[in-house]
């Protein structure tokens, strides 16, 4: 992990709209240490990808909101965060919005309070729980990365959007299959979701060549 790839990730996040403040680009590299660190610990990422952890985890994290403007005060549910991917990014980068993050793993969301604590985040909380026990309480968005298949994060994310809500994922390789069966089991119901969108992030670098962020309304 080095300064430059850190002046990489800022650099391509303006190319995108989102502007770093010298705070929040000490937070990210503050975070990327954090997350080697605890993974010492607690299997958060791949040991292959320690090496690369702000472009692989940061910067991928980071690219849900090239594509959606997060708003203040919105509400933001991450499922299945793990150690804090895309929730903590995304939080450092928009802190006027809302975050909580579920895993139903309690080493994980142990170090997830841990970095948050660390990194003196205000607007984010992690919570030990699956998304079917959150009751009476609904978001403006919803987001996850490479945690299960659309059908699935799709039937999670129904009961927990408020009406007009957006799921946001990073997902890889052909998906053709996946979003059709989300899109045909939303129109039996006549439910969420209604439209399903495929942006590919390959311009971010040869790493995500295959890789998009699919918004779901």
């Amino acid at each position: 992990m080095t300064r430059a790839e850190l002046h990489d990730v800022v650099a391509l996040s303006r190319q995108q709209g989102i502007e770093l403040s010298a705070a929040q680009q000490e937070q990210l590299w503050r975070y990327a240490e954090l997350l080697l660190d605890w993974n010492e610990k607690v299997n958060l990422i791949s040991r292959k990808d320690e090496a690369g952890v702000l472009s692989k985890h940061v910067l991928h994290s980071l690219s849900i909101g090239f594509f959606y403007a997060f708003k203040p005060g919105e509400r933001v549910l991450d499922i299945g965060t793990g150690g804090g991917l895309p929730g903590i990014p995304l939080a450092i980068a928009f802190p006027e919005t809302l975050f909580l993050l579920i895993d139903s793993i309690g080493k994980k969301i142990t170090a997830c309070q841990s970095m948050i604590t660390e990194l003196g985040l205000k607007n984010v909380v992690a919570q030990q729980c699956r998304s079917d026990e959150l009751k009476h309480v609904k978001f403006d968005v919803i987001v996850s990365r490479q945690v299960a298949p659309m059908l699935e994060l799709c039937e999670w994310s129904r009961p927990l959007l408020k009406s007009g809500g957006t799921m946001l994922c990073l997902k890889g390789g052909n998906l053709e299959k996946e979003i059709g069966e989300a899109l045909v089991d939303g129109a039996e119901r006549l439910s969420f979701p209604e439209h399903i969108e495929q942006h590919s992030i390959a311009f971010l670098g040869e790493r995500f060549a295959d890789k998009v962020v699919i918004i779901a309304t």
